[in-house]
């Protein structure tokens, strides 16, 4: 019998391209383009990402930081290869291999996660056909069974499928035909099955509703999705009701029902304050999964807040709200003692009786409960009592499943998710308190919906061959299966004599082409259903690769790989590996071919490089394909970080240094206690080290370095420990309980790693500041207990802080409670005042004496008062606040006034007397004689004559100028006209205003002050303030419309403080620090703008602009000109300048043009002079300097054509009258010529015939001949 003809569409490579793959084929003189780069799964090792490859004669110390990198294959893979059933050799078991440590098991980088998925896909999918060959329909893609859809959008049901040709689509709709053409509100998507109802012309979603069946149909065979049922989602209205009060007592259990309206989905439920306040919840108050909320006993702060049942409904995004419940709580304290809430026996505190545990949910003692496998197993028991009962949860006869059951709700609730056959049985919660404990027993059964065994697959199968379709599923209960072929059940279809039924399977024998089709496998029970399609393909084709061709695969060295060879043919063809075109088929040795065609090399060595050849042979025809391997070192730390002990605040390092192969891009990053590091402000992460600036607490832990690779990663691990603030002190003891005093016991925390230096002592009294901390002493870190000294009548609470040199702990729980007993005060109340709030009356404060003073209960004052320097009886009165009034008092009269505290057990100590004042009145008199003089033209000077100390009637705190500007003397000007004041503090005769307006009309009067306020106003005085400087111009702009010109434009100032004269511009050029000569132009008053002709279109211009008045020029604005295109240029030019590279070339040019010019002076002295000017017969003025010598003038004359010359059309030079040839201008017969005709003859000027023919040289000024010459 012949099997199964795609064995390489289901092999073992599933590889995927690496990133940054083509860079080393660059780098070596390859085309990136003839090989493709494709990474292998064959990275993922024992279940681990083990990239990079290590030999293990790295030391213990090293690897123990280390991966494992020389694993084996992980045991998925082995499983998916026994899915394909392909004999495999045995490896080393887990045992033999040794553990992997538990720093090999870090999360790969992403891309490795998705090789690894295709990896498995290639491994354990569906047989894929080409799609170029003829097959049966096959579903891709379709909605879940359960689709529930918005009503605001239009409905989308989902069904594509494959196949060729392409299939055809149609629909049913419970069961019948549903007639798409006959609705115009539905339609399908083109070139699939997908359905799409339209409701933009209107029509109701709830019409819709109903089971769908997609059916795709080609000549082959007819493919069926899924039953999908199309609901609704559904959003009711909460129904209107008016909630009473719900009255409670003060201990009681208490249930909020919600009953939320039915939605599809269920909404989601949560409790708020009609003021969208969560409320908040702990073990006694808590919201259950049916949305009830639950007091397991009610208290006394409940009342303070309502409590509103919300609904959140997921399609519509909307939140519902019932009417609120508000509680009334009946009690036997009516104060809500807040000192009372951490009591520790607050209900006996607030006279409510304890009693023991009982279930508010589930009620009675034991129920039942129903799960599906594979569901999330919720059980809740809700318990009241006083105090509040704990909850725990048991299994009989077992543990709970440790790694999937979790605790919530304050313990109130058990979560098992994917719950198994094996989580069956009985569970139960134990409520309890100290008054007892009862529990609840939860009988739980596991129910199962069909789930696969043996799922059928694609048979694929070569005329004549044998194969069979397994349909197995498991349920609970047993689930039934239904054979269908192409949508018709199978006892209704045409018979086939090469076809057997037997159960769960179908058996094909000597199949030919007519058996083609698809068959369906439903199995059900009553939880639900699987349906599964699995079409028969008879083919007959010869081998092909599936397999892009020419891969580049690159693997680190001494890892072991698998290189794939995904084939297709039928018959199943025959596959052979062989490398760099050796005639030998590999197999044995380091190498092992798996049935499925892939190669493994069990140990990569830098020999295993080269080009492996894969030829697929059956009796049809072969193909082949080539990978090119490419081995890689692997990356490793060299340099580890280190384990540390840093104190807070300090800065810590942590060294990384790795070395990798060249070729590969290597990427650093760091990982804390396992996850990855966020790099905040305080870190600095470099190639080799990471470091940490200013250590604080939540630094501790470890440190993770990973160097990782395209291909590989190496991890190197250190913990960092930091010196922080110590835990807090515990178990606090009360003992040797005196009247004023007590011993304070505690345990102290833990120190973390600092030594604790020092104990806080702090109390907390619950009379007058409840919940308010005092430190009360401080004791050494050697001691654990204390002897305390107490004031009487303190009921006294005490806690401790533990201090180090870090800082100091969070403060212990505090201890028990211990009142004193009272005695009469030892002192008096401080701070003692007597001030008048109004003109006949004065108020008496002082400052409460605290609980430590107080000294006993009822703590009450005794307050005296009499007129001072008279011999009048004390007046008194007692006083239970910090303050009292007298009344019908004279104006500001000196009292004296004592204060004495008292309780229940005596009076304190005789106070002393203090002074104090009645209530003043408004000053009745103004000062007079005021005189202004102007100072400048923003100043003033003041002088008056004072009041008499009668008139002012209480306290002189002042006397104050008010004035405003009336006018301006600018015609036109709008000024404002809002009073301003000048305080001069005391009993003063004279004073300064500033800050006044230029060029400007005031006036001014002055008052008296007293405590009360202002008295009666003096006279008006008016002054005029002289002309002062401008303000700064307005609006200063500058633009730069092109490299020729700068406008500018600028408004007139906001105050020119007189009469303007004009305006001032200073403008100089810079570029970079050079700065060119200040230009200064002056304009009109009138005039605001001006244009700047550019000197230098790469230098910048600086601006400065001011206003000017006759007494000066005013405020300066400054602005630059914008930066023109080529200054990053010059200033590319200036840094080049700065090089020493630069300087050095420039000198070096400027000797050699020095030496050239020496040479051509002294060649020029040996050959004579020529006069040009007699040669072409112009004669040489008596201005000439050069005439005594003849020499030649080197001026710029030279560049000009000579004279009795004219020049052409073309720019050359013609002679008029001269024949003279180049040769008459030179020292020999005969003009010198290069070997390419170019003449370098000497050009010579002669001082006279004679010289000229007593000199025969004719040596050349080039530069070979003026070397020559030096020498």
């Amino acid at each position: 019998m012949r099997r199964l003809a795609a064995r390489g569409a289901a092999g073992d490579a599933g590889e995927v391209a690496a990133p940054a793959a083509d860079s080393s084929d660059s780098a070596q003189g390859r085309s990136p383009s003839s090989w493709r780069l494709i990474d292998l799964c064959a990275i993922w090792d024992a279940g681990v990402y083990l990239p990079s490859a290590a030999w293990n004669g790295a030391s213990s110390g090293v690897a123990r930081r280390r991966l494992n990198e020389a694993e084996r294959l992980s045991s998925v893979r082995e499983a998916q290869l026994k899915r394909l059933k392909v004999t495999r050799p045995r490896v080393l078991g887990s045992r033999e291999r040794g553990r992997v440590p538990r720093m090999a098991r870090q999360p790969p980088p992403p891309w490795v996660h998705a090789a690894f998925l295709l990896c498995l896909l290639s491994l354990g999918g569906a047989i894929e056909i080409p799609m170029d060959l003829t097959q049966p329909p096959t579903i891709t893609k379709q909605s879940v069974k359960d689709h529930i859809v918005d009503p605001r959008d239009n409905i989308l049901i989902e069904c594509e499928a494959k196949g060729n040709p392409a299939p055809s689509f149609h629909w049913t709709r419970n069961s019948r035909f549903f007639n798409i053409a006959k609705d115009p509100r539905v339609s399908m998507r083109r070139r699939s099955g997908t359905l799409v109802i339209d409701f933009r012309s209107g029509g109701r979603p709830e019409e819709y509703e109903g089971e769908y069946q997609c059916f795709a149909r080609n000549k082959f065979g007819t493919a069926l999705s899924n039953r999908i049922r199309l609901q609704v989602s559904k959003s009711p209205l909460w129904p209107k009701e008016n909630l009473d009060p719900v009255v409670v007592q003060e201990g009681a259990p208490l249930t909020l029902q919600c009953n939320p309206p039915p939605g599809l989905p269920s909404p989601v439920i949560f409790w708020m304050s009609s003021s969208m306040e969560p409320i908040t919840q702990d073990k006694r108050v808590s919201q259950g999964h049916n949305g009830d909320l639950y007091f397991s006993n009610v208290m006394l702060q409940d009342m303070q807040t309502d409590y509103s049942c919300n609904a959140r409904f997921h399609f519509t995004h909307t939140i519902q709200q019932k009417n609120p419940f508000t509680l009334k709580v009946l009690t036997n304290h009516p104060y809500n003692d807040s000192s009372l809430r951490n009591h520790p026996d607050m209900y006996s505190a607030r006279g409510v009786a304890e009693r023991t545990p009982s279930f508010m949910y589930p009620q009675g003692t034991a129920s039942s409960q129903m799960v599906l496998r594979g569901m999330d197993l919720l059980l809740e028991c809700i318990a009241s009592g006083v105090p509040t009962p704990d909850i725990a949860w048991y299994k009989k006869g077992g543990d709970l499943p440790s790694d999937k059951a979790k605790f919530e709700n304050f313990n109130k609730a058990l979560r098992i998710t994917n719950v198994s056959e094996e989580d069956s049985g009985e569970y139960f919660c134990l409520a309890s308190n100290k008054m007892g404990s009862i529990r609840h027993t939860i009988s739980v059964r596991v129910k199962a919906a069909p789930y696969w065994l043996d799922e059928p697959k694609n048979l694929i199968l070569a005329p004549g061959e044998d194969g069979r379709l397994v349909c197995r599923a498991n349920g609970n209960p047993k689930p039934t299966v239904q054979w269908m072929v192409n949508g018709e059940p199978l006892q209704s279809a045409p018979p086939n004599p090469n076809r057997e039924v037997a159960g769960d399977t179908i058996i094909f024998r000597d199949t030919q082409i007519s058996s083609r089709a698809v068959y369906q496998c439903n199995t059900s029970n009553e939880h639900g259903y699987l349906l599964a399609n699995a079409f028969v393909s008879v083919l007959d084709v010869p081998p092909r690769m599936l397999s892009p061709r020419n891969q580049l695969i690159r693997v680190i060295l001494y890892n072991r790989t698998r290189l794939d060879c995904p084939f297709f043919g039928s018959p199943i063809p025959t596959l052979r590996w062989f490398k760099n075109g050796q005639g030998s088929n590999l197999d044995g040795g380091n190498y092992h071919v798996y049935e499925n065609g892939s190669l493994e090399i069990k140990m990569i060595r830098k020999e295993d490089q080269g080009i492996y050849t894969c030829v697929a042979t059956n009796i049809l025809g072969k193909a082949e394909n080539q990978v090119r391997l490419e081995v890689k070192d692997p990356t490793r730390i060299y340099r580890m970080p280190e384990d540390q002990v840093a104190k807070r605040g300090t800065t810590v390092q942590l060294e990384c240094r790795v070395k990798h192969d060249p070729s590969l891009k290597l990427t650093v990053s760091w990982l804390k206690d396992d996850e990855p590091l966020y790099i905040g402000n305080r870190m600095k992460k470099e190639d080799d080290s990471l470091t940490i600036f200013g250590v604080a607490e939540r630094d501790q832990g470890s440190y993770t370095c990973v160097a990782s690779t395209e291909l590989d990663q190496d991890l190197a691990k250190a913990y960092l420990t930091v010196l922080g603030r110590p835990d807090r002190p515990r178990d606090l003891e009360l003992t040797d309980l005196a009247e004023r005093s007590v011993r304070l016991t505690w345990i102290p925390g833990d120190d973390n790693n600092s030594p604790i230096t020092d104990y806080v002592v702090q109390f907390e009294e619950d009379q007058f500041q409840p919940g308010i901390w005092h430190d009360h002493s401080k004791y050494p870190g050697s001691v654990n207990s204390a002897v305390l000294r107490l004031s009487p009548y303190v009921n006294y609470q005490f806690r401790v802080i533990a201090v180090n040199e870090v800082g100091s702990s969070h403060p212990s729980l505090p201890s028990e409670r211990y009142r004193t007993s009272g005695a009469p005060p030892e002192s008096n109340p401080g701070d003692v005042k007597g001030e008048g709030t109004r003109k006949n009356n004065m108020e008496i404060t002082w400052t409460p004496m605290n609980a430590t003073s107080a000294f006993g209960p009822n703590l009450r004052y005794i307050v005296k008062w009499r007129r001072r320097e008279t011999r009048e009886a004390w007046n008194n009165v007692t006083v239970w606040g910090s303050r009292y009034v007298v009344g019908q008092t004279p104006v500001y009269v000196p009292y004296e006034i004592r204060v004495q505290a008292e309780n229940d057990f005596g009076k304190g100590p005789e106070p002393e007397s203090v002074i104090g004042y009645s209530g003043e009145d408004y000053p009745r008199a103004a000062p007079t004689e005021v005189k202004v003089r102007v100072m400048n033209s923003t100043a003033i000077s003041l002088q008056w004559n004072r009041v008499y100390p009668d008139t002012v009637q209480g306290q002189l705190r002042e006397y104050r100028a008010y004035y405003w500007r009336e006018s301006s003397l600018l015609k036109n000007l709008w000024v404002s006209q809002k009073r301003q004041q000048a305080s001069f503090p005391g009993d003063r005769l004279r004073g300064v205003v500033s800050r006044l307006f230029p060029y400007s009309n005031y006036k001014l009067e002055m008052v008296v002050v007293n405590g009360r306020g202002d008295g009666p106003r003096s006279e008006t005085k008016e002054f005029t303030t002289p002309e002062g400087v401008p303000s700064a111009p307005r609006r200063f702009r500058v633009r730069q419309p092109n490299l020729e010109t700068i406008n500018l434009e600028w408004d007139h100032p906001e105050h020119p403080n007189g009469i303007m004269t004009g305006y001032t511009l200073k403008y100089v050029a810079f570029n970079g620090t050079k700065v060119g000569k200040q230009i200064v132009e002056n304009f009109s008053p009138n005039q605001t703008k001006f244009t700047v002709q550019r000197t230098d279109p790469v230098s910048r211009y600086r601006f400065t602009l001011s206003a000017r008045t006759q007494v000066g020029s005013g405020e300066a604005v400054t602005e630059e000109s914008p930066a023109p295109p080529n200054e990053a240029y010059t200033n590319n030019q200036a840094d080049i300048a700065t090089q020493g590279w630069f300087i050095g070339l420039m000198c070096a040019i400027a000797l050699l043009v020095l030496i050239l010019l020496i040479v051509c002076f002294i060649k020029r002295s040996r050959g004579g002079k020529y006069p040009v000017r007699e040669k072409k017969d112009v004669p040489l003025g008596p201005e000439d300097p050069k005439e005594e010598d003849g020499s030649f003038d080197y001026s710029d004359e030279d560049n000009k054509p000579l004279q009795g010359s004219q020049t052409s059309l073309d720019g050359t030079i013609k002679q008029q009258e001269s024949d003279d040839s180049l040769v008459d201008y030179g020292e020999g017969g005969e003009g010198q010529f290069n070997e390419d005709g170019s003449f370098i003859g000497q050009y010579t000027v002669k001082k006279d015939k004679e010289e000229t023919e007593g000199n025969e040289s004719s040596e050349a000024t080039s530069p070979v001949n003026a070397i020559y010459s030096l020498a």
